[in-house]
């Protein structure tokens, strides 16, 4: 019997009322004959006895086999949804990784600009307000140069990270163990990082040689 597809359509057999078993017949040893066709009658019964309990077995082996059926379509169900979990949590994966990059500019680019606007503070008020404004330039050379090596760092750390998720996504929907149909876009945040980072080496380029479009 084929396997059922939903639970309605399983029925448990009811629970049968044991017949007694037929008693042995007394018969006359005197008549063979006799005694012959008492004892066939009674093995008749016998056999109709055991029919019935046979059929009520198959019945109960026929509603194992389809609830066992029932079983394994809802096992089938059970990894299909575990295997499409399991793919969703490499995207989630992937936002938490473009959310610590996010951090990580937001934290830089409070560096630059900060360093940035020291240094240019101090450099027009060095000609007429101020004799010496070099320590405070250093010091914005310096949040510069600090903003600039921790975007470096957490590019590094991000792409390493993302080549990783990546090798171990194929690797996962090679066993089949994960759909993997979904493909990871291009990273928004690693490009607005890309950009702030040349934006912050053209920064203190032009704050230590005066050169570029900022000095």
């Amino acid at each position: 019997m084929s396997a059922v597809s939903e639970k309605s359509d399983l029925v448990r057999p009811r629970k049968t009322t044991e017949a007694p078993v037929p008693a042995v017949p007394t018969v006359d040893e005197s008549d063979p004959d006799g005694a012959s066709v008492q004892y066939s009658r009674y093995r008749t019964k016998l056999s109709n006895h055991r029919t019935g309990l046979s059929e009520h077995r198959t019945s109960l082996s026929e509603y194992r086999t389809d609830l066992s059926g029932y079983r394994t379509k809802l096992s089938a169900d059970r990894t299909e949804v575990s295997m499409r979990r399991t793919g969703m949590s490499f995207q989630r994966t992937r936002l938490s990784a473009d959310r610590t990059l996010a951090s990580v500019i937001r934290t830089s680019l409070s560096l630059i600009s900060f360093g940035f606007t020291i240094f240019q503070f101090f450099e027009k008020l060095a000609s007429s307000h101020l004799k010496s404004t070099a320590p405070a330039r250093n010091f914005g050379i310096t949040l510069v140069a600090l903003g600039i090596g921790m975007l470096v760092i957490g590019i590094i750390y991000h792409v390493r990270f993302m080549l990783g998720l990546r090798d171990e996504r194929k690797a996962m929907a090679a066993q089949g163990l994960i759909h993997a149909q979904s493909a990871f876009p291009p990273s928004m945040t690693l490009i607005t990082a890309t950009l702030l980072l040349g934006i912050g080496i053209v920064a203190i380029v032009s704050m230590i040689f005066q050169i570029g479009p900022f000095s």
